[in-house]
């Protein structure tokens, strides 16, 4: 009876004994569980230990000591965050719906977490009183063609208040600007207006390019007709002084051989010759005749060689 009661104390025992161990087990896994963190390249964990900051730690295998330290992550990658439709009022009184998009990143990871409490909360609200007061003092046609300018602006003003929370604003790009219903009609009125004025400068334009090209071909035309008839009159006249050139240069020809022949011709000769001349005239209708002086002594030659 008694082995039975002390082989009993001792299971027990043994059962005790062994859940000891598998909670002290159970403990120490989720100690290191909890004591050990495993940080990413773009993250950074700050570190609080009994409440006071020790730094920013990682990235890579970082240990905490469990109920002491608490560890808070700070993600170093460019964000992008969304600002919904906002009304403004611009500085001629127009109310316009702006939203706009903005990038920001986080350059000190403990100050962004010790110097705001809720970073997009307040970044976000921030950035919509920024809006506002960039709107409000700009008139409405600026605002619709000085998109770039403004977006500096509100980069400008943004990055200014982050600065002291360890961010920085890298960009704002404005998305959407709705002006107020009367003021589209306007506008879309003037478009037509100012398209409707193109199309006639571009067609005025046109016809006068056409008159001057229309001209400038005439005129070449002319020029090159005038040139044209130029160049036909100095060759008409030079082909005329080399037709008269050949037609000198052949009577003169033909009065040397007719002057060289001559030389050999006697007086006898010529006489038949002048004999023959009067036999013409004398065939002829005229009734008075001219004799030259000369003719009286080639007659008289003639006779005196005939005896």
């Amino acid at each position: 009876m008694l082995n039975s009661i002390l082989a009993q104390d001792l299971v027990a025992a043994g059962g005790f004994l062994t859940c000891l161990i598998g909670g002290v087990v159970v403990l120490a896994l989720v100690f290191i569980a909890s004591a050990i963190k495993i940080i990413p390249e773009y993250q950074r964990l700050v570190v609080f230990r009994l409440g006071r900051c020790v730094g920013a730690k990682g990235p890579g295998i970082i240990f905490l000591i469990p109920m002491i330290d608490r560890g808070v992550r700070a993600d170093l990658r460019e964000q992008v965050r969304e600002i919904p439709h906002q009304t403004a009022i611009t500085a001629d009184n127009a109310g316009i719906s702006i939203d706009f998009i903005w990038y920001y990143r986080i350059l000190d990871a403990v100050e962004s977490v010790l110097q705001v409490g809720n970073f997009e909360s307040a970044a976000q609200g921030m950035a919509t009183t920024t809006l506002r007061a960039v709107i409000g003092g700009i008139q409405l046609d600026e605002v619709l063609v000085e998109r770039e300018h403004i977006n500096n602006m509100l980069r400008t003003r943004l990055d200014e208040v982050t600065e002291r929370w360890g961010v920085k604003v890298t960009n704002v790009e404005i998305r959407e600007i709705i002006p107020p219903r009367e003021i589209q009609d306007a506008m879309n009125r003037q478009m037509t207006a100012e398209r409707v004025r193109r199309a006639l400068v571009t067609e005025s334009s046109g016809e006068r390019d056409a008159a001057i090209n229309v001209a400038e071909g005439q005129k070449q035309a002319e020029i090159l007709k005038a040139e044209g008839q130029k160049q036909s009159a100095i060759l008409e006249a030079e082909g005329a002084k080399e037709a008269q050139l050949l037609h000198a240069e052949g009577y003169a020809s033909a009065l040397n051989m007719i002057f060289s022949s001559a030389q050999n011709i006697d007086q006898k000769t010529m006489t038949l010759q002048y004999f023959e001349m009067l036999k013409d005239l004398g065939g002829s209708a005229a009734t008075k005749y001219i004799f030259p002086m000369e003719f009286t002594s080639l007659i008289s030659d003639f006779v005196k060689g005939q005896k």
